[in-house]
């Protein structure tokens, strides 16, 4: 019995962590207590082991340095940074202006209002990269709005709460982060493979709305013409916008000269900044040659899409690392606020106090991690599971479906830090071993975890969304109509529609790895290289009569002053060289 203990510990210590989580213990904790419980019992049965454990006392030496290895980790401060700056742009209002302004600009067409919340997510997922703040500054703004003209409110509560998820994989996300450090690859890399999966997600939301819309249209009702505050517009924002990209080739032509490849980027700054600057002169000196939707539409959307390149720009074209950008995008996030005179002390504090909240919760967990894989690795548990893994049947395409089934149902119960910790540092020797690029597998388990955010009943953004949502009736300030609750069920079956679509999402990443690998640039076939040697005419040409030797099989040109040979002789020997070359070179 005790053989059979020592040789089967790592399975053994791996559910009894699942045991440990489920009694509800915090998962820090649960990790570093597992770990160091089944250390000192690895020790003692190492002698019963036949070798498959590798323990002994003086390898709890080794822990303090990878503690420091966690604490001293650069690619982790980006966390701090991007969590402040999200929390930052929560309080100074970016999302009550922009669905204010956004929900303007679709509500003439059914829907709109949904199209707006799904368009500000993703706005929001590009400059907040956090869920929670993303789901609840959209459940307490437009979810009174959606239900106060007339919205199913299944679809109000699923598509505030998809939209709020989209967080999880619209770089700057948390999470791709947190899988790139866990894969050992680049920050960059995961941000530039997660982005096309990201809007293709977020176009199919859009397109299930769209669906909706004729399928059910008294769900999804247009905004009525009393609501349209901003008036008509679209015009005059259409002729702005060509006015932009006009003003934008210009700078484009006439900076191509001198700045080479970065024209195009360096154009279409010039003309979104005096785009900018007109709308702002326009409303503020009154000319009024643009409509009032015009003005506030650019006026909001400008901002955050000038922190979105601040960020996501200058990581994507290698001027600074995701932590640089991070720390910019904060300072950024500031600026932002004070420009509309939000920025406050109050605002600041709450602002450290979550960020360092959620940063000592990441490193906490980390810490536990390193404890907990110190010891499952001295019980050889890694080769447990890539046996395992890459045992299964139908190679890599069987264990890509087994290893999303596997996260998808731990989803239900673990937190995508918790699955990201303790899940992913397993899945990816397997992966790698079957020759599975780890970006594409990193960006297909951060589409997989996003659905841990929408699962009923313990998807963390239901949660969020439940927290803010009506739950008794109560009497609107516009329309002065009683509106009824939002029930609990009302959320969850408002989620199981877009939790199929991420279903579909990681389908279709599967089977289009070019949506992620697109970050590697442009492949090179070695087998399409033809290697050519230069004509060289002045030197005899070709391969036969180069650098004025005779062609291949031809004789020896003639000497000067001697003739040619006859055919049928021996070729004419030349003469000997004026110096000997077996002996050391005079200088006399």
């Amino acid at each position: 019995m005790i053989e059979f203990i020592a040789q089967n510990m790592a399975p053994i210590m791996f559910f009894s962590l699942i045991v440990f989580m489920l009694l509800g213990y915090p998962v820090a904790f649960s990790l570093a207590a597992n770990g160091l419980l089944f250390f000192f019992i690895g020790v003692e049965l190492a002698p019963y082991s036949n070798g498959s454990i590798n323990l002994s006392w003086p390898l709890l030496y080794a822990l303090p340095e990878r503690f420091w290895g966690v604490m001293s980790n650069e690619t982790l401060l980006a966390i701090p940074f991007f969590t402040f700056m999200g929390i930052v742009l929560e309080r100074s209002g970016m999302a009550e202006d922009l669905l204010d302004t956004i929900g303007q600009l679709f509500g003439p067409i059914r829907g709109g209002l949904a199209y707006a919340v799904i368009f500000v997510g993703a706005l929001l997922a590009a400059t907040t990269g956090v869920v929670a703040a993303s789901v609840i500054a959209m459940g307490l703004i437009s979810l009174p709005i959606m239900l106060r003209y007339g919205y199913d409110r299944r679809v109000a509560s699923g598509v505030i709460a998809a939209s709020g998820t989209l967080a999880q994989i619209i770089p700057p996300s948390l999470v791709l982060i947190v899988l790139a450090d866990q894969l050992g690859r680049s920050v960059g890399d995961m941000y530039k493979g997660a982005l096309i999966p990201g809007l293709v997600l977020t176009s199919m939301y859009m397109g299930y709305i769209l669906l909706m819309s004729i399928i059910r249209p008294k769900s999804m009702p247009a905004l009525p013409l009393d609501a349209r505050t901003l008036g008509h517009g679209v015009t005059s924002l259409f002729a702005a916008l060509v006015l932009a990209v006009a003003i934008a080739y210009a700078a484009h032509v006439y900076l191509s000269p001198t700045h080479g490849a970065n024209a195009d980027i360096l154009g279409a700054c010039v003309g979104v900044v005096v785009i900018y600057i007109a709308a702002i002169l326009d409303r503020g000196l009154k000319f009024n040659l643009m409509s009032r939707l015009a003005q506030q539409v650019i006026i909001v959307l400008i901002p955050p899409l000038a922190l979105i390149f601040l960020v996501l720009g200058t990581i994507f074209l290698g001027i600074a690392t995701p932590t640089e950008g991070g720390a910019m995008g904060a300072v950024g996030a500031l600026i932002m606020a004070a420009a509309k005179g939000r920025l406050s002390f109050a605002v600041i504090k709450q602002a450290l106090a979550s960020t360092t909240r959620l940063s000592s919760f990441v490193l906490f967990i980390l810490i536990g991690a390193r404890v907990f894989s110190l010891t499952f690795y001295g019980v050889n548990g890694h080769l447990w599971v890539e046996h395992l893994l890459v045992s299964l049947p139908g190679g890599e395409v069987g264990f890509l479906i087994a290893v999303n089934v596997l996260v998808f149902l731990l989803a239900f119960f673990l937190d995508f830090f918790e699955l990201a910790f303790i899940i992913v540092p397993l899945l990816a020797p397997a992966a790698d071993k079957l020759g599975i690029d780890l970006i594409w597998f990193g960006v297909l388990l951060g589409v997989n975890m996003q659905t841990s955010f929408m699962h009923p009943p313990f998807g963390f953004a239901l949660f969020y969304l439940r927290s803010v949502a009506a739950r008794v009736p109560y009497l609107d300030r516009i329309t002065g109509k009683n509106i009824q609750p939002v029930t609990t069920g009302q959320i969850y079956w408002g989620a199981v529609p877009f939790v199929c679509i991420q279903i579909i999402m990681i389908g279709l990443t599967i089977a289009f790895p070019q949506m992620v690998m697109h970050y590697k640039g442009k492949q090179v076939d070695p087998s399409t290289i033809e290697i050519k040697m230069p004509e060289m005419p002045g030197l005899g040409g070709g391969l036969g009569g180069g650098l004025g030797l005779p062609p291949l099989g031809a004789p020896a040109p003639a000497q000067p002053g001697t003739a040619p040979a006859q055919p049928g002789t021996a070729p004419v020997q030349p003469a000997a060289p004026a110096n000997d070359l077996t002996k050391p070179p005079s200088f006399n």
